[in-house]
C-alpha cells in the first residue's frame, strides 16, 4: 500500500509530504483547490509522460514525485522486481520516484536504481491504480472487460499456453514473410545478378594478385637496365680477374701465412675473412639466379598490363576501393545466386508448418474462450449483487463474446449488454448509462477486479459523481467493504462517503505576496467533523450540521 507521498515543485504544490494510513482514506477539499494537481503528480509514479508546464522554472531546480509502498503483504511483487532486473526492497518497501528537470528531461528510480519509463510502468502497474472519471470510458473497451473476465476465469494455464503459441505463430509467419520478400528481391534483380556474377567468374580475382603482378612489371618494364646492373653487380663480385671473391682469396691465403697469435686483441681474423667470403659468394650465385629470371618479354610484359588493367577496371565498375572488396563482392554474389536459383524450396515446408501451427492456435484459442464462457454467469451474478443495492435495482446485464482475428490475447471480442430500466432492450454499456449509472457500474467493476487482482492501492477520483443521499452512502460503504482487502484512497465532494473514511485528508489552497499554493494534510476528528458539517452545509457551518457530521462519523 501506499505509505507516503513526497511532491516538490509540482504545479501549484511548493511541498507536500503525506504519510498515509491502511484502509480507506477520504481526500476532500474545495473545487479547484489541486486535488488533480495531486493525481497528476502521481501519474508520473505509474510512467506516464511528464508535462513541463507542471514542471519547477528553471530557477527553483527539478520537480521531485517519490513514493513509498508497504509490498509485504504482496509477495508477487518481489518476484516482479527480480524479473526486472531490480534490487529487492529493504524492509519490503519499494520506493518509486521520477525526477524532472526544468528542461523537461526526465529520469525515473525505483530502489534508487534507475529505470526507464516502461520498467517504472509496469512495476506501478501492480501498485497503484488510479480510477480518475474519464476512466469511466473503460467500461466500453472490449480489452479492460477481457481483463474482468479473466481474472473470473482462472485461466492463467490457458493464457500461458495461448500466447507461447502465439508467439511462435507469429514469428514462423513473419519469417516466412522474409523469406518471400527476399527470394522475391533476388527474383527482381536475377538478371542483373547473373551479368555481374559472369563478369566476376571470368575475371577470378585472387588474393594478392594485383601485388604480385605489379612487382613483375617492375621487372619487365626495365628488364635492361636491371639485367646490366646485376651483371654489373656480379662481375665485381665474382670476375676472374677483378672479382673481390678472388681477391678475398687471395687475402685469407696470406693472413694463412701470419701466425694469428700475434693478433691477441683479434685471433679469429682469418675466420672472419672467410665467413665475408662465403657470404658474398652467396650474393653472387643468387645475382646468377635474377639474371637468369630477368630477361625482356614484351609479350609477357602486356600480358602482364593488361592483366592490371583488367584488376584495375573491373574495381571501377563494381564501386569498390580494393581488391579484396573485389573478391568479397565476388563471394556475396554467388551466395545470393545460390539462393536465387534455391527454387524456394524451403518455404513450402515452412508454410505448411505454419498452417499446423495455426490450427493448433485455434484449438488453444477455442479452449481459451470456453473458459471465459464458464466465467461469465458468475462475474453477472457477483455485479448484479453489488449493484442493485446502488440504486440499479432494475439492472440487467449480460456479456457476450463474439469470434475475432486472432491477437496475443486470444480471438475473443467481449461486450457488456445491460438495461437499468424494466422497459430497457439489453444494449452496449456506452449506448445507454446515465453519467451516475456508470459511476456506480464502474464502482462495482473496479470492487470485483478488486478481489481477485493482488492490487496494494486504488485511488478514485470523484467516483461517485451524479449520486447523493442514500446512494453515497451505500457507495461509500462499498469502498469501506474493498479496504477491507486492499488500501483504498477516494477523492470525493459528498459528505457521507468521506464521513466513510478511516482517515480523512483535506486538500487546500493558501497565498503568499507572489504565489498561490497546494498544500495536503490529515485531519484530526474535531477537524473531520468540521469539514464534513461545511460539506453539508457550506462555509458558515451550523450546530445541526454539526451535529448530522457527528451522525455520520458515528455511523460507520
Amino acid at each position: 500500500m501506499l505509505t507516503h507521498l513526497y511532491i516538490s515543485r509540482y504545479a501549484l504544490i511548493d511541498t507536500l509530504d503525506v504519510e498515509f494510513t491502511p484502509g480507506l482514506s477520504t481526500i476532500t477539499g474545495e473545487t479547484g483547490a489541486g486535488k488533480s494537481i495531486m493525481l497528476g503528480a502521481l501519474s508520473l509514479l505509474l510512467g506516464q509522460r511528464a508535462d513541463s508546464r507542471k514542471a519547477a522554472p528553471a530557477a527553483e531546480g527539478k520537480t521531485v514525485v517519490e513514493g513509498t509502498f508497504d509490498i509485504s503483504s504482496f509477495p508477487h511483487l518481489t518476484a516482479l522486481l527480480e524479473e526486472c532486473e531490480l534490487d529487492a526492497a529493504e524492509d519490503s518497501l519499494m520506493i518509486l520516484r521520477r525526477e524532472i528537470a526544468p528542461t523537461g528531461r526526465s529520469r525515473a528510480f525505483i530502489n534508487d536504481s534507475p529505470v526507464s519509463l516502461q520498467v517504472m510502468n509496469r512495476v506501478a502497474s501492480h501498485l497503484i491504480d488510479i480510477h480518475s472519471q474519464h476512466a469511466n470510458l473503460l467500461l466500453a473497451n472490449p480489452a479492460w472487460q477481457l481483463n474482468l473476465i479473466d481474472a473470473y476465469a482462472d485461466n492463467a494455464a490457458e493464457r500461458r499456453a495461448y500466447r507461447e503459441l502465439y508467439e511462435a505463430y507469429r514469428s514462423l509467419r513473419s519469417r516466412i514473410a522474409t523469406l518471400k520478400t527476399s527470394a522475391a528481391h533476388a527474383r527482381e534483380n536475377e538478371e542483373f545478378i547473373a551479368f555481374r556474377l559472369e563478369h566476376l567468374r571470368k575475371l577470378k580475382p585472387e588474393e594478392g594478385e594485383l601485388e604480385r603482378l605489379e612487382a613483375r612489371q617492375q621487372i619487365l618494364a626495365d628488364a635492361g637496365s636491371i639485367s646490366e646492373n646485376i651483371a654489373e653487380a656480379r662481375a665485381l663480385l665474382a670476375d676472374s680477374d677483378v672479382g673481390i671473391l678472388d681477391s678475398l682469396a687471395q687475402v685469407i691465403n696470406a693472413l694463412h701465412r701470419v701466425n694469428p697469435a700475434i693478433f691477441a686483441d683479434d685471433p679469429e681474423l682469418t675466420s672472419r675473412v672467410e665467413s665475408a667470403r662465403i657470404d658474398l659468394a652467396d650474393i653472387a650465385s643468387s645475382l646468377e639466379d635474377y639474371l637468369d629470371r630477368v630477361e625482356a618479354d614484351p609479350s609477357e610484359l602486356e600480358r602482364t598490363e593488361a592483366r592490371i588493367d583488367e584488376l584495375y577496371e573491373a574495381q571501377r565498375r563494381f564501386n569498390v576501393a580494393s581488391e579484396a572488396e573485389l573478391i568479397e563482392l565476388h563471394k556475396a554474389l554467388e551466395k545470393e545466386y545460390a539462393m536465387l536459383t534455391d527454387d524456394d524450396t524451403d518455404i513450402p515446408a515452412l508454410e505448411q508448418e505454419l498452417h499446423a501451427l495455426g490450427a493448433r492456435l485455434k484449438e488453444v484459442a477455442a479452449k481459451l474462450r470456453q473458459t471465459r464462457i464458464d466465467s461469465i454467469e458468475t462475474i453477472s451474478r457477483l455485479l448484479l449483487e453489488l449493484a442493485r443495492p446502488l440504486g440499479l435495482a432494475n439492472l440487467r446485464l449480460a456479456f457476450s463474446i463474439t469470434t475475432a482475428k486472432l491477437t496475443s490475447t486470444g480471438g475473443d471480442m467481449p461486450s457488456l449488454l445491460v438495461a437499468f430500466n424494466k422497459n430497457q432492450e439489453l444494449r452496449p454499456v456506452e449506448q445507454v448509462a446515465s453519467g451516475g449509472e456508470i459511476s456506480r457500474l464502474m464502482l462495482c467493476l473496479k470492487a470485483l477486479m478488486a478481489r481477485r487482482m493482488q492490487l496494494p492501492t486504488i485511488i478514485f477520483d470523484e467516483v461517485d459523481t451524479g449520486v447523493s443521499g442514500d446512494i453515497a452512502d451505500r457507495m461509500g460503504a462499498l469502498m469501506r467493504t474493498m479496504s477491507a482487502d486492499m488500501q483504498v484512497l477516494t477523492i470525493t465532494h459528498l459528505p457521507q462517503v468521506a464521513a466513510k473514511g478511516a482517515s480523512q485528508y483535506k486538500v487546500y489552497k493558501s497565498d503568499t505576496a507572489d504565489a498561490t499554493h497546494t498544500h495536503m494534510r490529515r485531519l484530526t476528528p474535531e477537524e473531520r467533523e468540521e469539514e464534513i458539517a461545511a460539506m453539508l452545509s457550506g462555509a458558515d457551518t451550523s450546530e445541526a450540521a454539526r451535529h448530522n457530521a457527528r451522525e455520520l462519523l458515528r455511523n460507520l
